[in-house]
C-alpha cells in the first residue's frame, strides 16, 4: 500500500495542518498551521496543543475524504444509491452510476477512495498512538484522553472497512516493513481486535466531552459504536448492554421530539459529531443531497424509500423535500437543511446518535425474546414519530418490523440501509431487481491498484 511508504516525520508534517481549540460556549473551532519548527515527530508530543492537533487533523480528514464525508463520495450517497434508497440522475462517466448499477469493478475510483483514505487515516492514528505511547511530555489524563479517542477512530474506521469488503488488513503500526506485506484477516479476527480497541477506549475516555459541542468522542460515543458491532456479531446480550449504558445516561441524552430539531448541532440525542471546520460552513450531505431544480444532479429518493413510510409518519413530512417541475415532482433527503454558509453553523454532521440506541436494543431484545422491553423500545422512535405502538407480536415479525423502522429512520446515515440488507441476508431480495445485481456484491471490490503493490492480497469473489 502506497502510503504506507512515507517515513513518519513527513507524515506528522502532513497531520500538523491544523490545530483545534474547543470552548464551552461558542462556535471557536479553528484550523489553523503550525510553525514548521512544530513538524517533527518528536515535537509533536512535546506539547498538549501540538498532540491534539495531530489528532484532530483525523477529524478534519474523517469530514473532507472518504467514508464518513457527507460527499458524494461518501458512504451515504454511494450506498444509498448502491441500495434501493437513492435513484441515480448524475453523469454516466461518474463512479457512482456504477454502485447505482451494480457494476462496479476494482478499478472505481471510489472504491480506491475508500480503501485507501480509511486506511491513510488508521496510519494517521497509529502514529499518534505511538507517539502518546513514548511521550514523557503530555500528562497522564491528557494521555488517555487522546489515546481513547485514537483507539475509538481506528476502531469505528476498521469496522467500516471490513463490513464493505469483508476480510481486511487490521492494521496498529507505522512500520512499513509490516504494512506493505500484510494480508487479510478473517473477520472474526478483525472484530476482536475492532472490539478490543473499543473496550479499551471506553476504559480511557470518561463521560465528559472536551466541549459543549460533542465534537470529540466521549465514552459514550465508544460505548455506541461498541453495540452496534455487537449488534454485527449477534452478541445480543453485550449490545442490549452497551446501548442501555447510553440510554440510561439521562444526564446528557434524551430524544429531541421536534423533528427540525433532531439534526441541528445542539440537538441533545447527538452522541459524535463532525465540526464542518469553518464557522458558518454546515454538512457537506446537504451540499450533495438537496437541489433546486429538475432533474437532480447527482441521485433523489427512490420510489421505494418514499413508498415505505406508513401514512401519518412524520418524518416523511419534515425529513424529506420535494422539487417540482410541470407534473413530475423529485424528493431529495431533508434531514440536513442548511446547504450554504449561514453566518453562524447550524449544523453538524452527525455520527452516532440516541435514536440508533434505541433501535439496537430493541433488536438486541428481540432477539433474546424479550419481546415487551423490544416494543418499548422501537414505539419510543415510533411515537415521536406520529405513528401508534407497534402491533406486532410475534418475535418474527417484531424483527422484520424493528428494520422497517431503522430503514425510515436512518435512511441516508453512512450506508445503515446497506449493511441492514447485508447481515439481515435481505440483500438478494431486495436489489436482486436492479439488472447488475449479482450475489457476491455483499463485498465491494479491493482496488486493483493495492492488489499491485501488495501481493499477500486477494480480491473478493466476482471481480
Amino acid at each position: 500500500m502506497k502510503y504506507y511508504r512515507l517515513i513518519q516525520t513527513l507524515l506528522i508534517a502532513a497531520l500538523i495542518t491544523l490545530l483545534c481549540f474547543w470552548l464551552n460556549s461558542c462556535e471557536s473551532f479553528t484550523e489553523v498551521d503550525l510553525p514548521q519548527s512544530q513538524l517533527t515527530g518528536t515535537a509533536v508530543f512535546e506539547d498538549i496543543s501540538t498532540a491534539t492537533a495531530a489528532l484532530s487533523n483525523s477529524y478534519a480528514q474523517l469530514r473532507e475524504t472518504g467514508m464518513l464525508s457527507g460527499k458524494p463520495d461518501g458512504l451515504s450517497s454511494l450506498m444509498g444509491n448502491y441500495t434501493d434508497e437513492l435513484t441515480y440522475f448524475g453523469s454516466s462517466s461518474s463512479p457512482i452510476e456504477d454502485f447505482y448499477n451494480h457494476t462496479v469493478i476494482a478499478s472505481n475510483p471510489s472504491v480506491a477512495t475508500i480503501w485507501k483514505s480509511g486506511y491513510s487515516q488508521i496510519y494517521a492514528v497509529n502514529a499518534l498512538l505511538e507517539g502518546l505511547e513514548n511521550s514523557t511530555a503530555i500528562s497522564s489524563e491528557n494521555r488517555n484522553q487522546l489515546k481513547g479517542e485514537g483507539l475509538f477512530l481506528r476502531a469505528m474506521t476498521h469496522f467500516y472497512l471490513l463490513n464493505l469488503y469483508g476480510a481486511i488488513p487490521y492494521i496498529n503500526t507505522t512500520d512499513y516493513s509490516i504494512n506493505s506485506k500484510i494480508s487479510r484477516m478473517p473477520e472474526n479476527e478483525v472484530y476482536e481486535k475492532i472490539t478490543a480497541d473499543l473496550i479499551k477506549s471506553k476504559e480511557l475516555l470518561t463521560d465528559a466531552y472536551t466541549s459543549s459541542e460533542r465534537i470529540r468522542p466521549n465514552k459514550a460515543a465508544a460505548a455506541a459504536l461498541l453495540a452496534r458491532v455487537y449488534l454485527y456479531k449477534e452478541e445480543w446480550a453485550l449490545a442490549e448492554e452497551e446501548a442501555t449504558l447510553v440510554i440510561n445516561n439521562g444526564a446528557l441524552y434524551h430524544m429531541e421530539e421536534d423533528l427540525d430539531k433532531v439534526f441541528l448541532k445542539e440537538a441533545p440525542s447527538i452522541i459524535w459529531q463532525l465540526h464542518p471546520g469553518i464557522s458558518g460552513l454546515n454538512t457537506h450531505d446537504a451540499s450533495t443531497f438537496i437541489f433546486s431544480t429538475g432533474p437532480p444532479p447527482i441521485a433523489a429518493i427512490s420510489s421505494n424509500l418514499l413508498n415505505a413510510f406508513e401514512v401519518g409518519d412524520q418524518r416523511k413530512v419534515h425529513w424529506i423535500g420535494n422539487v417540482s417541475a410541470g407534473s413530475q415532482t423529485w424528493y431529495y433527503p431533508y434531514k440536513y437543511k442548511k446547504n450554504t454558509n449561514t453566518g453562524t453553523t447550524r449544523e453538524y454532521a452527525i455520527v452516532l446518535r440516541l435514536e440508533e440506541q434505541y433501535l439496537i436494543r430493541a433488536e438486541a431484545r428481540a432477539h433474546q425474546g424479550n419481546l415487551i422491553g423490544a416494543k418499548e423500545d422501537m414505539n419510543t422512535i415510533r411515537n415521536r414519530a406520529g405513528l401508534a405502538p407497534t402491533t406486532a407480536n410475534t418475535s418474527e415479525n417484531l424483527l422484520l418490523t424493528i428494520l422497517q423502522e431503522r430503514r425510515v429512520e436512518l435512511f441516508t446515515e453512512l450506508g445503515q440501509r446497506w449493511f441492514d440488507l447485508k447481515r439481515s441476508g435481505q440483500a438478494q431480495a431486495v436489489l436482486g431487481i436492479k439488472p447488475g445485481w449479482k450475489s457476491t456484491d455483499k463485498w465491494l471490490p479491493l482496488p486493483e491498484t493495492e492488489l499491485v503493490l501488495n501481493k499477500n492480497l486477494y480480491q473478493n469473489p466476482g471481480y
